[in-house]
């Protein structure tokens, strides 16, 4: 299920750290860290800023969520290339407390016309062990947008 127009998983983080990332005001914002994107995988790991939580402390619910959108749409990317979502639901589980959210992606089933992926977040702590806060179903719709290590490097 290897991405085409990519020879390996590190030219596919170089081209979300530049395109998924830095084109992105919103993940360039958030400064997100692609850890993997391959296969049909993603791991995306995000800081979380004082700015970026709720009253209680707590990282805001809609970074969850976006940490699981973006764990399911580059994901599925991995798989089939250029996406955009077309739906997703979201189990809250637990608060999500620590230094930093991480999600992860794993494509259920790759079609022509729409893609199933499942995420699970995660909150860390440093000495902590890391609290399962959200799990996630998308369903991640293919642009037919071709991508490739080429536009990652005009990119640049």
């Amino acid at each position: 299920m290897a991405r085409a127009g990519f020879d390996n998983e590190e030219q596919l983080i170089d081209y979300m750290r530049k395109v998924a990332i830095g084109r992105s005001g919103f993940n360039s914002f958030l400064q997100l860290d692609p850890v993997r994107c391959w296969d049909g995988e993603a791991e995306i790991v995000m800081e979380i800023r004082p700015e970026m939580t709720q009253h209680h402390g707590f990282a805001h619910g809609a970074l969850v969520g976006m940490m699981a959108d973006n764990a399911c749409a580059w994901a599925a990317g991995s798989a089939v290339g250029d996406v955009v979502t077309g739906s997703y639901t979201i189990n809250l589980l637990a608060p999500a407390k620590g230094a930093r959210l991480r999600s992860k992606g794993t494509v259920i089933k790759a079609g022509k016309r729409q893609v199933v992926v499942r995420a699970d977040v995660w909150a860390e702590d440093d000495g902590v062990d890391p609290v399962l806060v959200a799990v996630a179903q998308a369903t991640i719709v293919p642009t037919g947008i071709a991508t490739s290590k080429e536009t990652a490097a005009s990119a640049a």
